[in-house]
């Protein structure tokens, strides 16, 4: 088998096992409430899942190991598309026509990437190269979370320049992966640990600026970003720095490129169906009307109107006013109905409050970890 077609396998599977991780954090995290319901160590499906998370992180730095960063990273967006299937299969949440249809685009994409990318010698960045990678991805990533504060007062523009500048952190850690992984195929040594400086710095910051993209301007536009962003800066760090070329020459580049964007036009659509089910999902508590005539309801009495009279300090009242005591306020006689909550039948008394689930979409986790997102719904199982 060739180096090629090993990285080709290789991510395949590490999508699968993202898949896989991605559905089971969410179901625990479903049956998961207070302090549990980010690290729930009792439970062994949590550990199962940190399995599959750690299998695929593992196997997607073994196939940049041996394929080109141009075609690994982007495969990496598999996962979304997996987890459709996978998750109809084992949890019985079904997806709409939006969700196969964006399925079908990035699969179509990512095929059409996969059969133009040309076989290309393994190699790794040497000194300089990382040290001026480092620096403009760096210097990026700190233009745009500047950009960021200066448009505070516009949550959506704030959003999509954050999720950009996680989407390159993100891109970017996974090339100092590659450039790691390929020096240790002739063993470990102690020059690298500068880049694993680097992957760290940079996994961390596009977590947490990710995390803070999604506060106050939803997750569907910051989700979809991200998935974009992360593997085209990946692919275009591969083709510039490390020689990857596509078959064709430049009609293969062209056609090469318009795959990549049929795949994230796929990837889009995927990110926002899946976000726009769960936020349908939030509103299964459904306003019923309920007859406040089946309810006794007290007349306020003379005492209670009194009490709420508030007299100034220089008035004084005669103590000698009678005071009837059969005083009412008059009710319409038409049936009075009061819109209220009623949750679902079979949410029992110890049903998960909403706010203590963490909704956990499809994102990608490949090149970076996974970050729980903001709750939307009690009744995320049923999408």
């Amino acid at each position: 088998m060739s180096a090629l077609a090993l990285s080709v396998l290789l991510s395949f599977v590490s999508a699968v096992a993202y898949a896989g991780g991605a559905i089971v954090q969410e179901q625990v995290a479903l049956s998961s409430s207070g302090a549990q319901q980010y690290a729930p160590l009792r439970r062994p499906a949590w550990w199962a899942a940190v399995a599959l998370n750690g299998l695929g992180a593992l196997l997607h730095v073994v196939a940049l190991a041996y394929g080109p960063l141009s075609l690994v990273q982007p495969l990496g967006a598999l996962t979304i598309v997996f987890a459709l299937p996978m998750a109809a299969l084992f949890v019985g949440r079904k997806a709409g026509a939006t969700a196969w249809r964006g399925a079908l685009m990035a699969t179509v994409g990512l095929a059409g990437l996969l059969a133009l990318v040309g076989a290309s010698g393994v190699r790794s960045l040497d000194g300089p190269q990382r040290v001026a990678a480092a620096v403009v991805t760096a210097a990026a990533v700190v233009t745009l979370m500047v950009a960021a504060r200066a448009v505070h007062r516009h949550p959506a523009v704030r959003s999509i320049l954050l999720a950009t500048a996680a989407g390159v952190a993100f891109g970017m850690s996974s090339v100092f992966t590659k450039t790691v992984a390929v020096d240790w195929t002739g063993g470990v040594s102690a020059a690298d640990l500068p880049s694993l400086a680097v992957i760290g710095v940079l996994a961390t910051a596009g977590m947490l600026l990710s995390q803070a993209s999604y506060r106050g301007a939803g997750l569907a536009a910051p989700l979809a970003t991200l998935t974009v962003v992360n593997p085209v800066v990946a692919a275009a760090v591969g083709i510039t720095m490390f020689g990857e070329t596509f078959r064709y020459g430049t009609t293969g580049t062209a056609l090469a490129l318009s795959c990549g964007v049929v795949a994230a036009g796929g990837l889009i659509l995927l990110t926002t169906e899946r976000l726009a089910r769960e936020q349908r999902d939030a509103g299964g508590a459904a306003p019923v009307l309920v007859d406040a005539a089946s309810a006794p309801v007290p007349a306020p009495t003379a005492e209670l109107l009194l009490a709420e009279l508030k007299v100034p300090d220089d008035v004084t009242l005669p103590e000698d006013v009678p005071m009837p005591d059969d005083i009412t306020v008059p009710l319409p006689d038409d049936d009075i109905t009061v819109p209220a909550v009623v949750p679902a039948a079979d949410a029992g008394p110890e049903a998960l409050d909403p706010a203590a689930v963490p909704v956990m979409p499809y994102a990608p986790f490949y090149g970076g970890p996974y970050v729980p997102l903001p709750a939307t719904g009690r009744h995320l199982a049923r999408s």
